[in-house]
């Protein structure tokens, strides 16, 4: 049996934009999703700590070094720039990977550099 457990973690970014008049998903600075493991195209999930929204979206690969955590379309009417959010990926795992498992955990300062790793 598989069971879902937390993958990777990028705590307390900064939303630095949000584009209504796209199609959709959040755009991450590609250094934090190297950095967190995270890649394009994944599913994620966002959590607001200003508002508690949480909801799903995919990546699209930002610029590298810009700070950048965009979300577009739909999504950004559940944020404000200035939020802060947590983004999230979870893995499925068999009993035996879990108990060698450690999630990836990015913590970021207030302009989206990474803090610890």
């Amino acid at each position: 049996m598989l069971v879902e457990f937390l993958n990777s973690k990028i705590h307390r970014a900064t939303v630095t934009d949000a584009n209504l008049n796209y199609v959709g998903s959040i755009t991450i600075d590609e250094t934090l999703l190297k950095a967190a493991n995270m890649q394009e195209w994944q599913k994620v999930e966002i959590l607001d700590v200003n508002n508690g929204e949480r909801f799903q979206t995919y990546i699209i690969k930002g610029e590298p070094d810009s700070g950048k955590i965009c979300l577009n379309g739909a999504a950004a009417r559940k944020v404000q720039p200035g939020d802060k959010v947590i983004i999230v990926t979870y893995g499925y795992f068999t009993p035996e990977e879990v108990k060698a498992h450690k999630p990836t955990i990015v913590i970021v300062d207030d302009n989206n550099k990474i803090i610890t790793s």
